[in-house]
């Protein structure tokens, strides 16, 4: 985020219309008295699975929990293994960790920054001893991951493939969104995502009838009928109020999305001439730019110099989950090891890009970029 500006810079004319929809809908639930997986959460379960373009949907507490409830869904645990990346969030290997399972971990394309599909193949061709049953590929800061391939390679393998699309809400390949492609979709509603709650809040979409009432009962200590598990489950639900926020917001996510793409555009117009790479964005792909992503050799001189100028920027991710103390004892490597992911981590930075942001304040931005590049 800009420094100098707190509030939106342009909130244009539905800003205010759009809080108080938010405000009526959070009153309408207190008003209810009905707080825990009432009609909130089914209306909007329903919305959500059918924007998506999948059949069922199920809100829980959060993103992590969306993820290891579809791992545990697909009845992996102890003795599998799922394939993934590391340069992604904590939550996507945490979530494999949780479940019992070992992950494995995959270098990413270069230019999109998702799991290589190549070197996925070739660790599960060289490597049938881990017992790999999944694959979860992350469409990492927005751009979808190769996920034609992956499905192929999962056919041909016999794999479940869980998307991580946490960071990838209403993301496309050609007329596809991301979410509805795999066995299973895992959202997270973090504040600071494309489709944000007001607090923690997370959704698992499936197709597959199956897989919809297991994840539905171990959402809810494995119930079907209330106070009975017939399976071991967890307590993760997502409550009305923020069930009715993301009603609300879900209407805004595509024209939100729209700007984040303009914005990206006109980054991409301003800073072509300078020495950063820029984001790539595949043919067939419809990046939502959760994040916009660039890269320098002299990452971390470029981010001194716009905190100076009053211009936030992030690091994400500044070490790869199998360098972190935490992880990097219970993880494996995949075939070729992990190069590109630790060189991009050390070149990676995140530009300021909610829908909020004015043109004249990415104008600002770029301007500044350009100062550094050429002093």
């Amino acid at each position: 985020m800009i420094e100098k500006t707190f509030l939106p810079a342009n909130p244009g004319a539905n800003y205010h219309a759009r809080k108080n929809e938010i405000d009526n809908a959070v009153l309408s639930v207190l008003n209810s008295g009905w707080y825990i997986l009432g009609n909130n959460v089914s209306s909007f379960e329903n919305s959500f699975a059918r924007y998506i373009g999948a059949t069922y949907g199920i809100g829980v507490a959060n993103g992590t929990d969306a993820l290891l409830l579809a791992i545990k869904a697909c009845g992996i645990g102890s003795g599998d293994a799922v394939a993934t990346v590391s340069h992604t969030a904590i939550a996507t290997v945490a979530a494999i960790v949780m479940a019992g399972a070992v992950p494995v971990l995959i270098d990413i394309d270069e230019s999109t920054f998702t799991m290589n599909v190549d070197l996925l193949r070739d660790t599960l061709r060289k490597h049938p001893e881990l017992h790999i049953r999944a694959v979860i590929p992350v469409h990492l800061y927005g751009h979808p991951a190769d996920m034609n391939a992956i499905m192929s390679i999962a056919q041909e393998q016999n794999l479940f493939v869980i998307e991580d699309c946490a960071q990838a809400h209403g993301a496309r390949i050609n007329h596809r969104k991301v979410g509805a492609i795999g066995h299973i979709g895992a959202f997270s509603f973090y504040p600071t995502k494309n489709l944000s709650a007001l607090g923690d809040g997370g959704a698992i979409v499936t197709s597959d009838q199956n897989l919809f009432e297991r994840i539905h009962m171990l959402r809810q200590y494995g119930w079907r009928e209330r106070y009975i598990s017939e399976i071991a489950g967890m307590n993760s639900r997502l409550d009305e109020i923020q069930a009715a926020i993301l009603q609300v917001k879900l209407k805004y996510l595509d024209a939100d999305n729209s700007r984040r793409r303009g914005i990206a555009k006109l980054y991409g117009e301003k800073l072509s001439t300078g020495s950063i790479i820029l984001p790539s964005e595949k043919r067939e792909c419809q990046h939502v730019y959760h994040q916009f992503t660039i890269r320098s050799s002299q990452r971390d001189e470029l981010k001194n110099f716009l905190a100076k100028e009053k211009v936030g920027t992030a690091v994400l991710y500044p070490q790869p989950v199998h360098l972190q103390p935490g992880y990097k004892s219970m993880v494996l490597h995949g075939e070729g090891g992990l190069t590109v992911t630790e060189k991009i981590c050390t070149e990676i930075l995140c530009l300021p890009v909610y829908p909020e942001l004015s043109n004249d304040d990415v104008l600002y931005i770029c301007d500044k970029i350009l100062q550094w590049h050429h002093e």
